[in-house]
């Protein structure tokens, strides 16, 4: 099963630090966002490529990944063994690229890695969103492995009066991961049917406080779809309005996670907000880092 990464945006809201840094490569602690939702996307059995859809001014992504010998050579030479083995450790990652070279939405993204999939079921991860437990596309294979390979997403509830600010999904109970049985209908481990997809709808128009999270497990029938959907919201071809098509041929559930189980790094203020909480909760920089704060007077609202 390959997994595909969107990551051909202009990182507009970070300008201009994206002027020459790609979004996706800004760090978190001590690797860039596009790593961890790699490793993420790696981590469950039978996934075995990741491909990465940007543009083609964003070289250092391509960069990123591949080995750098001289690099490594440099710092065995003066004895920064760990170093060097994070570097390696990036070069061997099985990653490859397509391009999307204009901006036409994240559907026509996804769909620039059609040949890559080739009539297999696929991963798709949003390249902002950092899930450090990596536990988010194994509930979904599990959950389309219980029903025949369906199509599975990843959702999470949202006080009601937030859902005009998500896309939301329309459907009813029809399980739970095991070990969640006790589980009411929109915590962690519910599992649901989805009979429709509903962009930003008002408060007292939305069908469920479940929002779309950026984990989608989708089978063939998606990406076919894809080929020729037109252009929606913006202007822009849409994923959810071929999944929402979808609907009328085969099934989809949806498992609910916990909201807190990821970090939203799509903004400046979540990015900032992802390395302090990271931080505070690292072993590796928890003590430097409050040591940091503390010195500064801790921290004031």
């Amino acid at each position: 099963m390959k997994a595909i990464i969107p990551a051909a945006g202009l990182g507009t809201r970070f300008l201009p630090s994206t002027k020459c840094t790609p979004k996706e490569m800004l760090p978190v602690l001590d690797k860039p966002v596009i790593q961890y939702v790699v490793e993420e996307a790696l981590e469950p059995e039978g996934v075995d490529d990741v491909i990465i859809v940007t543009s083609p001014g964003k070289p250092e992504l391509l960069s990123y990944f591949q080995p750098d010998r001289s690099l490594e050579g440099l710092l065995r030479e003066r004895g920064k063994a760990a170093y060097a083995d994070a570097v390696a450790a990036t070069g061997s990652m099985p990653v490859d690229f397509r391009y999307q070279y204009e901006p036409r939405g994240l559907g026509h993204a996804i769909r620039s890695a059609a040949d890559a999939v080739a009539g297999e079921s696929f991963l798709v991860l949003l390249g902002d969103y950092v899930v450090p437990g990596r536990d988010i596309c194994t509930k979904m294979l599990e959950v389309s492995q219980a029903h025949g390979g369906a199509s599975v997403i990843a959702v999470a509830p949202c006080a009601p009066e937030e859902v005009s600010r998500y896309g939301v999904i329309a459907g009813e109970r029809a399980g739970s991961l095991p070990g969640s049985e006790d589980a009411a209908d929109c915590e962690p481990g519910a599992v649901w049917r989805v009979s429709g997809l509903v962009e930003k709808p008002a408060v007292e128009e939305a069908p469920s406080n479940l929002y779309i999270v950026g984990r989608y497990l989708l089978s063939p029938l998606v990406m076919d779809l894809l080929a020729d959907q037109e252009p929606g919201a913006g202007g822009e071809v849409q994923l959810t309005d071929a999944m929402a098509r979808s609907l009328d041929r085969e099934n989809m559930y949806a498992v609910v996670i916990d909201p807190l189980s990821g970090y939203d790094t799509g903004t400046p203020s979540g990015w900032m907000a992802t390395n302090a909480l990271m931080a505070a909760e690292d072993p590796r920089f928890s003590g430097a880092f409050w040591d940091a704060i503390e010195e500064r007077g801790g921290l004031k609202r």
